[in-house]
């Protein structure tokens, strides 16, 4: 059955279908608000089994986009894009500034940058067509790697949650279970060890765990996801593909904190409240992985590590916000999160109303 893209993205200002039958190109991008600025979001790179999937996913990323802007207190909107295909086959330069054109032709209503199956140095390729593109390589003036400093603002999420359950902001003496341990669960891992956490990890793919337990050989790992969270844990840290607490998960976790990379962890309306109900502190994810957003939204007043380093460190004060609310109207994080976010879209949002790009000449 077809997704009903105008039912599924009523919520979205624009949804955009890029094709280019030459070098394979099959691209959505998705819009969700520009009432804070334009849109910026990641392009994700995947093989995805159907359109309708890729539709569905770049909808909710995209909105998600929207909502991590505004709690993360930037002049931006929300959007994404997804390009079907394997990254590994199909991606190519022509690809790659077929794309950029698409992206171009939005006059600036929506930026991009990294996401799954791209990286740096495929922004400088969209960028040779393209004006609206962030998360471009050092050697070109950009952020570069943007997982350094989401893993930087997870860790700083964490370490509210961590004062939120236990008292204090550290997480010295816990153990931390960190599920995927690709860029950003790697550089997580860093910052957990050299804060006195023990740590236990898994990944699909093995080389990454290798990598890890050779920089770290005190770290554990685990066969799988499901070893992970039936192990004695006191942090859970998703940092994979979204969709991570299930009602599975969630009856099985022993830890007392969720908090990590992925986006849209919640498998579906209502595990926030399973969540509560046993005692576990979700730490909602578009507030704490926004740090790789805020690194590559400081490319557009020229990029400086320290600056962004800076807002990003502020990702622990934005928590800590989140659980107060929480707490005053006796609601889940993740309600509370979304209520400051819509707060701050509807109260800056009204003065601007839908985001164009400046006239020129």
């Amino acid at each position: 059955m077809s997704v009903d893209v105008f039912e599924l993205g009523h919520e979205h200002e624009q949804v955009v279908f890029a094709n280019d039958e030459a070098s394979g190109l099959k691209a959505i991008i998705a819009i969700h608000s520009t009432a804070l600025g334009p849109a910026l979001g990641g392009t994700r790179f995947y093989p995805y089994a159907s359109t309708d999937v890729a539709i569905e996913d770049v909808l909710n990323l995209s909105r998600g986009m929207s909502y991590k802007a505004a709690l993360a207190g930037l002049d931006l909107g929300g959007g994404k894009a997804v390009i079907i295909g394997d990254p590994t086959t199909l991606k190519s330069e022509g690809l790659l500034r077929a794309y950029g054109r698409f992206v171009q032709s939005l006059g600036g209503r929506y930026y991009t940058a990294c996401d799954v199956g791209t990286n740096s140095l495929d922004m400088d390729d969209i960028a040779r067509e393209c004006s609206f593109v962030t998360g471009r390589s050092v050697a070109h003036g950009g952020a570069g790697d943007s997982s350094v400093l989401t893993a930087y603002g997870v860790f700083q999420g964490m370490r509210a949650a961590a004062e939120q359950v236990w008292g204090e902001p550290t997480l010295a003496g816990r153990t931390v279970g960190v599920a995927g341990i690709g860029k950003v669960g790697r550089h997580l891992v860093r910052h957990l060890i050299e804060d006195g956490a023990s740590v236990v990890v898994t990944d699909v793919h093995q080389p990454s765990v290798d990598a890890v337990r050779d920089e770290f050989p005190q770290v554990q790992a685990v066969a799988d996801t499901e070893a992970l969270v039936a192990a004695p844990l006191d942090v859970y840290a998703p940092c994979a593909l979204g969709g991570a607490l299930t009602d599975e998960v969630v009856e099985v976790l022993s830890a007392k904190i969720v908090c990590g990379a992925a986006n849209n962890q919640l498998a579906h309306p209502g595990v926030e409240k399973q969540l509560e109900d046993r005692g576990i502190l979700y730490a909602p994810d578009y507030c704490v992985n926004s740090g790789g957003l805020i690194q590559v939204a400081d490319e557009l007043e020229g990029f400086s590590f320290e600056r962004a380093q800076q807002r990003a460190t502020g990702i622990f004060d934005t928590t800590r916000s989140v659980f107060e609310l929480a707490r005053t109207d006796g609601v889940p994080p993740a309600i509370a999160a979304d209520r400051l976010a819509e707060r701050r879209m509807r109260d800056v949002g009204r003065l601007r109303g839908v985001w164009l790009p400046r006239r020129l000449g």
